[in-house]
């Protein structure tokens, strides 16, 4: 396996049975064996994925100071402006090359959510930069959902069983500027080698390459989708709950090399998260005497509240 396997949501949602379990299965092999997928036919459209570009590009530009009158403390940057150097792979001291900037949930009415959510941060300069954000965030969230309906049918539960947690959830979208490397990066890369903390990952094709996965083999392999697919991967969270089932694979996002110095990368990844009361225990569809449960049992909040001490956004 040379890349990431390339899976097609319009099986899931057409009327052939034959279709949807085909992609049950291929999707639900794919995070057995790699925990990553490269997703077409999601509900992103060209314009949208254009538009956020040019306001994510507008935004890095502006000046630093403009940027950071939107650093807000005291949210251990789960809203607004992050800057250089603030976040870094778990076990590692060296801060990551990347600025960026977060989206969070905006819960509807009904919501009933244990816990209250921060507000988003508007920028002022950019009048489209907030609601291109959160519709481009609506849509991954939806195509998020329909991913996980797809999971619960692999590992024997009801369809419905994460809609509840999912949405409303406390997910992130989050911006990413890698800005050109202009001398010899000490230690640092653009991405450490890590695992998400969430329970899945949808990343828009990012700018420029450097996104490298792990295979069960301790290989790096790159990923490489179509211009018009998603990468989605496992994060911690749905390992945890499955027992292991499905992967949470390491990946890192690696400097180019030195004649492409001088290009910038933009991504954009979606943290998919449920609600902080969802219980994260393994499941018992994923229990054996051959599998026995590998984890204690926590809720999604705490289990967050551990993994940003654990990568710097959380000072203790």
């Amino acid at each position: 396996m040379n890349n990431i396997p390339s899976v097609d949501l319009a099986d899931f949602l057409s009327d052939d049975p034959k279709r949807k379990k085909k992609f049950v299965q291929e999707i639900g092999t794919a995070y057995e064996e790699i925990g990553f997928v490269s997703l077409k036919n999601h509900f992103l459209d060209d314009a949208l994925v254009d538009n956020l570009y040019k306001e994510v590009k507008s935004f890095f530009a502006l000046p630093v100071e403009e940027k950071l009158k939107y650093k807000i403390e005291g949210l251990a940057g789960q809203r607004g402006y992050i800057s250089f150097g603030k976040e870094h792979a778990k076990g590692k001291k060296e801060g990551d090359l990347k600025e960026f900037w977060h989206f969070g949930q905006e819960p509807s009415a009904d919501a009933n959510l244990a816990e209250e959510y921060p507000d988003n941060v508007i920028v002022n300069e950019l009048p489209n930069f907030n609601p291109t954000g959160m519709e481009a965030y609506r849509m991954l969230e939806k195509t998020g959902i329909y991913v996980l309906r797809a999971l619960s049918l692999y590992i024997g539960l009801d369809e419905h069983y994460f809609d509840h947690w999912a949405s409303n959830g406390n997910s992130i979208l989050r911006p990413i500027h890698y800005p050109p490397i202009t001398e010899e990066p000490k230690g640092a890369v653009r991405a450490g080698a890590h695992g998400d903390i969430n329970l899945i990952t949808l990343l828009m094709g990012a700018s420029a390459g450097g996104l490298q996965v792990l295979r069960k083999d301790g290989e790096w392999i790159d990923a490489i989708p179509n211009e018009d697919e998603l990468v989605i991967n496992v994060g911690d969270m749905l390992e945890r709950h499955t027992n292991n089932k499905l992967r949470s694979t390491i990946h890192r996002v690696v400097n180019p090399p030195k004649e492409q110095w001088d290009t910038p990368r933009y991504s954009i990844p979606f943290f998919m998260h449920p609600r902080s009361d969802m219980k994260l225990n393994c499941l018992d569809t994923c229990v054996s005497e051959e599998h026995p449960k590998a984890f204690d049992d926590i809720t999604a909040g705490d289990f967050l509240h551990q993994r940003l001490v654990e990568i710097g956004l959380i000072k203790e």
